[in-house]
């Protein structure tokens, strides 16, 4: 089994930070790792079952979402190696946001599991989430 976890700290409210993210087909808060970002279906960016195509490579689907958690769930369905269906299965991604009670700012983590006959998503993964994190705290700042 394949996972990654990745957080930050972001000095900024909780209910700012999920505002930001929440939308599954709004990464334009990400320009320097999402280019562009492909809406798959009629279902909106915060329905179960929006399905969405990143950098024209990773096919996704939001498979939970919750406003008072702060959190949403996704699937890669497929992606480029070492992401792609034929070496991983059963990927879940996770995005929570928390609030941090002293001095109101949030934390964010963002974690993922998988299958694969080896660990060569993790690195791959890794840097992709820590980048993101990284994207999101420039933009909020």
């Amino acid at each position: 089994m394949g996972k990654t976890y990745q957080s930050i700290v972001i000095d900024k409210p909780a209910d700012e930070v999920w505002a930001t993210v929440r939308d599954f087909h709004d990464l334009s808060w990400a320009p320097g790792v999402v280019e562009a970002v492909e809406t798959v279906g009629d279902k909106v960016g915060d329905q179960v079952g929006a399905k969405r195509v990143l950098n024209g490579v990773f096919h996704e689907t939001l498979v939970g979402l919750s406003d008072i958690q702060r959190t949403f769930r996704y699937t890669i369905d497929d992606g480029p190696s070492p992401a792609s269906k034929d070496e991983v299965s059963d990927y879940v991604g996770c995005v929570q946001v928390r609030s941090i009670t002293e001095g109101g700012g949030s934390f964010v983590e963002w974690s993922s599991s998988w299958e694969a006959k080896d660990d060569a998503a993790v690195e791959f993964c890794h840097t992709i989430y820590v980048a993101l994190l990284g994207q999101l705290k420039q933009a909020l700042s």
